[in-house]
């Protein structure tokens, strides 16, 4: 059952279909093999680079297709459907152009900005720590200034693409002054003493590389640094409005791809001389699945289109990224349901898409800090 979608152009019309056609020719094929064998999909995002996938939502002065979100969103729901870890990927790559694209200099744009867009390299972005995880204001990575030159040591975990990206778009502090302490670092992937802890063990998304980011006396020029310093936590709560709708828009492609699943099995298979689809209780369930899907899907276009227009959309980009993961984790699960048994197994996807629905619940903020961000718009506007 294909997402029945309300695009602004034809335009926008084809860069759907190209999305629906590399993500059947090239990523659903083998999703399942690479996830099986923790395989990190790298041809699979410069396949994405070459076809202008990996800069959509930037201006095309350097490189990027200059698109509003709401297109470039949709085009994530379909490369999620395929195959999650590569949407998540996308998106995380988006996310860590965001900082030099919305608060560098016209110089340092003419300088990174097109090699981070136009698909030879992936980026990475580095906020969270051990102990500064929701409470990102409390990160200890330290960079001290010596000539011309940060030095950087600390710790940074729970990285997707650590020790795959070429960049990484680093939150560190500068000094001790609380979240006024903290500044942002474009940094390189072959810098001295950087270096990526192997990979962790997860339930799910196991084509998408997590580690820890060590840095170790590791030195980043100083006109490597994106705004000013004590900006850097601003720099990063932006960059994360933007990028939990585009979790929002993979968790909906994920749970689209369950729902899919399940109705092709669920008029497949035969009980009692009927297909299962037409008993109540089936029926039942399918069609919440599909509200689920579809409200999900209309809320980060919502937000998405208020983006668009420079209207305020923190609140409802929280919205989106709440509901979308939790009735992602209600629709993987309930996929698993309508296949009984054969769900539960790997001769079938929708046990993997159960897995990878988990974490979106968890990345770009929490959902119990999505509900602390609602409620303290609510408080604002009371």
């Amino acid at each position: 059952m294909p997402a029945d979608r309300l695009l602004p152009s034809t335009e926008a019309r084809d860069l759907i279909d190209l999305a629906k056609e590399i993500a059947r020719e090239e990523l659903t094929p083998i999703a399942s093999k690479y996830e099986e064998t923790a395989h990190f999909p790298r041809e699979q995002f410069r396949l994405l680079g070459n076809a202008g996938l990996l800069g959509l939502p930037y201006s095309e002065r350097w490189g990027g297709g200059e698109l509003p979100y709401e297109v470039y969103l949709q085009v994530l729901e379909e490369i999620a459907a395929a195959w999650m870890s590569v949407g998540v990927g996308l998106s995380v790559h988006t996310m860590s152009c965001f900082a030099l694209a919305h608060h560098g200099t016209d110089a340092q744009r003419d300088r990174w900005l097109p090699g981070m867009l136009e698909g030879d390299l992936l980026g990475a972005y580095a906020l969270s720590e051990t102990h500064a995880g929701s409470d990102a204001a409390a990160l200890s990575t330290r960079a001290r200034l010596d000539g011309g030159q940060y030095v950087v040591n600390g710790t940074k975990a729970w990285i997707t693409h650590a020790g795959e990206a070429d960049f990484y778009t680093t939150m560190v502090r500068t000094s001790d002054d609380g979240s006024q302490g903290i500044s942002c670092l474009l940094v390189d992937a072959s810098t001295p003493g950087l270096s990526a802890a192997p990979p962790e063990r997860k339930m799910g998304l196991t084509g998408s590389t997590t580690a820890q980011l060590m840095f170790d006396d590791s030195p980043v020029d100083a006109d490597r640094r994106i705004g000013e310093e004590g900006q850097g936590l601003k720099i990063a709560l932006s960059s994360l409005s933007s990028g939990r709708l585009g979790i929002a828009a993979c968790a909906v492609g994920l749970a689209q791809a369950a729902l899919d699943e399940a109705l092709e099995y669920a008029k497949s298979r035969t009980q009692f001389g009927r297909p299962i689809i037409e008993f109540q209780g089936l029926e039942f369930l399918l069609a919440d699945m599909a509200a689920i899907v579809e409200t999900s899907r209309a809320m980060y276009l919502d937000a998405a289109r208020r983006r668009d227009r420079g209207l305020p959309f923190q609140r409802q980009a929280s919205i989106a990224k709440l509901v979308a993961t939790d009735g992602a984790m209600k629709v993987t699960t309930d996929a698993v349901q309508v296949l009984g048994g054969a769900g539960y197994t790997k001769d079938f996807p929708v046990e993997r898409y159960m897995r990878e629905a988990k974490v979106p619940q968890i990345f770009e903020g929490t959902n119990q800090i999505q509900r602390m961000v609602i409620a303290r718009e609510l408080r604002k506007a009371s």
